[in-house]
């Protein structure tokens, strides 16, 4: 169980500052955010340990309250749903202590393709005319922002002009979109309809120049899921095919795409790849350096990137006011990335929680 809320004093510690780690200083954990008045505080003699904000990671699956104590235990204190019911979201938000969420409630998907066999009828669009009540309906479940699952033409996924249509329809009522694109086609379906975010990477062949030109010009954002990508790649036998996907990732990059970190975390019967929540969050960071991201830039990415990105405005960095999310890590992560792993202490919004044994 996560231990109660209390003021405590983080004395020497190293903070990572989104570019670098400062010299020793304190911390004040005051209720569920940062302070800055060390007064009456417990003190935490942090020995020169490194302060990360609290992980986020972009792209994961829940499938009840136990998988946010997963999460937490390895430093993810926010995770970003792409999949869940109404009546699953309420038993997922405002956990105290634990991993906090957001979610896309019940995406989008066309009436074929291999979603379909995942989801009811009524996430099925079947003409561009629905999209604004799709829209609104699921701004009233709870959802906060929309994922389409997209693929490619002929394939059973939503239609390109009903996926225009959703996307101008969530716009319209102020909510992002995250487009799942895992095929080439389905790639350029979610440029062509303007997703804010596409999540994955296709398998194979590298992205199209042209792609990963439009992907910058056009200010999308990636979330990769290389983690998930590998995972695919390595049951069917074909792990060439995910080499084609890093150098999609290093061509992002190189282009000044974000990237942010998403595992695809599940654990959902007759998926391609069962991703474990929480541990793949460092596995995904280690395959973004692997991509050619610097170990700061990995770190920005399942941190202030996705605050950024997702409208997270009380998180993603260590700050007065913000929420005391934060991650307690030996070794220095910018020198080696595999440090993050190396977790002492959690805390979700100030409330610290066990830490999973490495």
């Amino acid at each position: 169980m996560a231990s109660a809320a209390l003021k405590t004093a983080l004395i020497n510690v190293r903070v990572f500052d989104g570019q670098r780690l400062t010299d020793p200083t304190t911390v004040v954990i005051d209720g569920s955010t940062i302070g800055t008045d060390a007064g009456g505080a417990r003190t935490l003699d942090a020995g020169g340990a490194v302060l990360l904000p609290g992980l986020i990671d972009a792209h994961v699956h829940l499938h009840g309250p136990d998988f946010l104590d997963q999460l937490a235990a390895w430093g993810v204190t926010t995770g970003l749903d792409m999949a869940n019911s109404p009546e699953q979201l309420a038993s997922l938000r405002h956990v105290p202590g634990t991993t906090s969420i957001r979610s896309a409630g019940t995406p989008v998907i066309g009436p074929g393709g291999p979603h379909s066999r995942f989801l009811a009828e009524d996430a099925v669009i079947r003409d561009a005319a629905h999209a604004d009540r799709y829209v609104a309906d699921r701004i009233a479940a709870g959802s906060d922002y929309l994922k389409i699952i997209l693929e490619a033409p002929g394939e059973g996924g939503p239609e390109a002009a009903a996926a225009t249509a959703l996307v101008a329809a969530a716009h319209a009522r102020g909510i992002r979109v995250i487009a799942h694109a895992s095929s080439h086609g389905a790639f350029t379906m979610a440029l062509d309809a303007g997703a804010d975010i596409v999540t994955h990477i296709p398998l194979g062949t590298p992205l199209d120049p042209a792609a990963v030109e439009r992907m910058s010009s056009q200010g999308h954002i990636s979330v990769p899921t290389l983690t998930m990508m590998e995972g695919i790649a390595t049951a069917r036998g074909e792990e060439k095919a995910f080499a084609g996907s890093m150098a999609s990732v290093a061509a992002l990059h190189r282009a000044g795409v974000p990237i942010l970190a998403g595992t695809d975390a599940n654990a959902q019967p007759g998926v391609p790849f069962q991703v474990p929540h929480g541990t793949s969050l460092h596995h995904e960071l280690e395959l973004l350096v692997t991509a050619g991201l610097t170990p700061a830039e990995a770190l920005r990415a399942a941190t202030s990137l996705p605050a950024r990105h997702f409208g997270l405005t009380d998180r993603g960095a260590i700050a007065p006011g913000l929420r005391a999310d934060l991650v307690l890590v030996e070794g220095d992560p910018l020198a080696d990335i595999r440090a993050t792993r190396a977790l002492t202490r959690v805390w979700c919004g100030g409330i610290e929680h066990p830490v999973a044994d490495a």
